[in-house]
C-alpha cells in the first residue's frame, strides 16, 4: 500500500531499491520527490541526485554511478526512468540494455546509493527474469487509483501538513466536486489551506465557495438535476457552461458517457456484482461507481433505454445535420426531464 510505504520513508526508513510502477502519475511523483527530500538536502541534491533516461542511456552506465561513492555525502540518490525493458512492449530500442548486469546489482545494491526505478506501466511483464528478480529485491509502490477510503486518508494527511482539518461533510463534498484527480484535490487543498490560515479548519461553506468544479463533475450536477426533476436548474449549468465556451460536442459526449455508466452499473448491479467489482470490470474509480449507483436507482430500465437512443440521436445529428448545436443540447434536456 503507498499510504503505509509514504509512512515508512517519512520516518527514514529508507530501502535501497523501489520500483514505482502504475498509471497513477501523481503517486509516481510524489513518491520520488517525497524520497529525494527525505535523503538528500537541498544542498546535496546538486552533488548526489542524478536521473537517466534508459531510452538514451544504457543501464549498465547509470548502475556504474550508482556504484560510485557519493560526493560529499552519506547517500547518493538515482532516478532510472522509461525502462521499458519490463514490459511486454515489442519496441526497437535505441539503447542494448546489459540486463544481466542489473540482475546482479538488485542481489548486491550499492548501500549508499537508493536507486528509483519508475514504470509508468499499468502492467508489467512477470514472466521476465528481470522483472521477478526486481520484485524480489525491491520495494514495490503500486501506483494505481485510490479506493474512496485511501483517497480521503490521503486528503486528510495532505490537509494536515498544511496545518488544517477537514470536517467529515467538507471531505466528502471535496471529492464529490473534484472527483479523483489527485493532481486537482492537490491543487484545491493547498488553495483551501491559504483561506484558512487562520481558522485551521475547512468545513463544507468553504468548500462550496472556493473549489472549482471540473468540466466533468459540472456534468454529473448537470444529470443530478434531472434525477431531482429539476430541469430548469439543469438548463442554468447547461448556460454557465455555454458563457465558459464549452464545446456543445463535447459537452453531449460527457452526458452520453455519464449515462453510459450509469446504465452498466445498474446492469451489473442487477448481476449481482458488487461496487468494486463493477470498477475493475469498467475499469472506473469505484468513487465513479458508487455516484452513478445512486443515480441509477432513480431510472427505470426503459427510461435508461431511451435516453441512450436519446442521445446516441442527438450525437448523429450534431455531427451531420445543420442545426443548431447548442439548441440540439437545450431540446434534449427538455426531452430528458422526467
Amino acid at each position: 500500500m503507498v499510504l503505509d510505504i509514504w509512512k515508512q520513508i517519512k520516518q527514514r526508513e529508507i530501502a535501497p531499491i523501489y520500483l514505482l510502477y502504475g498509471t497513477e502519475a501523481f503517486l509516481i511523483n510524489e513518491t520520488k520527490q517525497l524520497l529525494l527530500n527525505q535523503v538528500l538536502d537541498e544542498e546535496e541534491k546538486d552533488f548526489n541526485f542524478t536521473a537517466y533516461d534508459l531510452d538514451e542511456t544504457p543501464i549498465e552506465a547509470a548502475l556504474e554511478d550508482a556504484e560510485t561513492f557519493p560526493f560529499l555525502g552519506e547517500k547518493k540518490v538515482i532516478f532510472l526512468h522509461n525502462p521499458k525493458f519490463l514490459t511486454a512492449e515489442k519496441t526497437k530500442d535505441k539503447i542494448d540494455h546489459n540486463l544481466a548486469r542489473l540482475e546482479a546489482y538488485l542481489k548486491d545494491p550499492a548501500p549508499y546509493t537508493v536507486l528509483v526505478i519508475s514504470a509508468p506501466y499499468e502492467k508489467l511483464d512477470e514472466r521476465k527474469k528481470v522483472t521477478k528478480e526486481l520484485k524480489r529485491s525491491a520495494v514495490s509502490v503500486e501506483a494505481k487509483k485510490l479506493n474512496e477510503h485511501d483517497l480521503k486518508n490521503w486528503v486528510k494527511e495532505r490537509a494536515k501538513i498544511n496545518g488544517i482539518v477537514f470536517d467529515p461533510d467538507a471531505l466528502d463534498l471535496l471529492i464529490t466536486l473534484v472527483g479523483t484527480n489527485m493532481f486537482m484535490i492537490s491543487s484545491e487543498v493547498d488553495k483551501l489551506a491559504l483561506y484558512a490560515a487562520e481558522e485551521k479548519r475547512i468545513n463544507a461553506a468553504i468548500v462550496e465557495k472556493l473549489v472549482s468544479r471540473s468540466l466533468e463533475q459540472n456534468i454529473f450536477t448537470l444529470i443530478e438535476k434531472v434525477v431531482q426533476r429539476k430541469p430548469e436548474a439543469a438548463l442554468r449549468i447547461y448556460y454557465d457552461l455555454l458563457k465558459q465556451n464549452e464545446e456543445p460536442i463535447k459537452i453531449l459526449a460527457l452526458l452520453a458517457g455519464q449515462f453510459r455508466l450509469i446504465y452498466q452499473v445498474k446492469e451489473l448491479s442487477r448481476r449481482g456484482y458488487g461496487q468494486q467489482q463493477i470498477a475493475g470490470f469498467l475499469k472506473t474509480h469505484p468513487f465513479r461507481v458508487k455516484l452513478a449507483a445512486g443515480q441509477a436507482n432513480q431510472f427505470t430500465d426503459e427510461e435508461l433505454t431511451n435516453l441512450m437512443a436519446m442521445l446516441a440521436n442527438a450525437d448523429h445529428q450534431m455531427k451531420t445535420g445543420g442545426m443548431n448545436k447548442s439548441l440540439l443540447i437545450e431540446m434534449l434536456l427538455f426531452k430528458i426531464k422526467r
